[in-house]
């Protein structure tokens, strides 16, 4: 904003939260005349609600299939409250469910349900949206400890956790900043988060937040092993070719009374266990051409199940053309 040049100026986010939000449950939203197509969408996250009401707008009929009990994939059960109230999912589901959309929560597809069902019971068309939920581990010693937790588990329901008064948060990217400052917000007087890296990945507005609420940051250490009273971390140093090494003789105990890993997730593996003609790529993720479509004709995918965990925004960037392929 060009006031900003003399003084405070406009918070250009706030007008366009209050437009969305004031606009939303007053949005009628044009409808095609059903078609009596069935479209099946596995996973209610973000790329996966997109999808559902592209096609459903094209007089489609939709059902989709959630693990859990409510939709919004990782804005649901990975982003915290502060960061995004849970009431604008609640109101999605309410508009999804007047266009026709059907829902069958708490059923995971790969199971005793799989896309092969799908088909035979005459859906013309499967997406799959259901994200990286499996935590990537340190592979050190003492993760399984009782003290010990991963983050993308913590931000699913913070509140059954009892982290005690000093946390330690192994991992400096957004999702780590969310952990620490959920951390923050549940009683934990100190909140150190350790970076293998000079500048903590995390963008730098979520780091200064994260600052702000009192977090505090240990740059260039890496994990050695866990132990009951805390991480044990070392110097590390990175070399020409991009990679990490400990400096021997640096290790140190920081104590905590709970440590939480934040270092990413990959995909689950149950739907491709079950469907043997859907390639994964060596990471595990779904592989998919320019248009969406899986090694599996009639089988889309996108999100993070496709790019690995990154922003919302970048999950729906592609889905509408991914809607109209299918």
């Amino acid at each position: 904003c060009v006031l900003g040049k003399k003084g405070s100026p406009v918070h250009i986010s706030t007008i366009e939260n209050y437009i969305s939000d004031s606009c939303f449950d007053r949005l009628k939203i044009d409808m095609a005349p059903s078609n009596g197509i069935k479209v099946a969408i596995i996973g209610a996250g973000p790329a996966g609600i997109t999808i559902a009401i592209r096609l459903a707008q094209k007089g489609y009929k939709i059902t989709v299939f959630e693990d859990r009990e409510k939709i919004g994939g990782i804005m649901q059960y990975g982003i915290p409250d502060f960061r995004l109230p849970k009431t604008i999912l609640d109101r999605y589901k309410k508009k999804m469910r007047d266009m026709g959309i059907l829902f069958r929560p708490n059923i995971a597809i790969g199971g005793s349900v799989s896309i092969d069902d799908m088909f035979r019971d005459g859906y013309k068309s499967v997406f799959i949206g259901t994200g990286v939920w499996r935590p990537n581990t340190l592979k050190i010693k003492g993760e399984t400890f009782g003290n010990v937790h991963f983050g993308i588990h913590y931000l699913r329901n913070p509140e059954v956790f009892d982290l005690g008064e000093s946390v330690a948060v192994i991992g400096a990217g957004n999702a780590a900043m969310d952990v620490a400052r959920t951390a923050v917000r549940h009683g934990a007087s100190k909140v150190t988060v350790f970076s293998i890296t000079e500048e903590p990945v995390a963008s730098r507005m979520e780091v200064e937040y994260a600052k702000v609420d009192g977090v505090q940051f240990e740059v260039l250490k890496g994990p050695v092993e866990i132990v009951d009273e805390g991480p044990i971390m070392a110097d590390v140093e990175w070399d020409e070719e991009g990679k990490m090494h400990h400096i021997p003789g640096t290790e140190k105990l920081y104590p905590a009374d709970s440590t939480i890993i934040s270092i990413s997730q990959g995909p689950q593996d149950r739907i491709a266990n079950r469907q043997k003609e859907l390639k994964l790529n060596k990471r595990g993720l779904i592989q998919v051409d320019e248009n969406g479509e899986s090694t599996v004709p009639g089988v889309f995918a996108y999100g993070d199940v496709v790019t690995a965990a990154k922003t919302v925004v970048e999950a729906l960037r592609p889905t509408k053309h991914i809607a109209e392929e299918m």
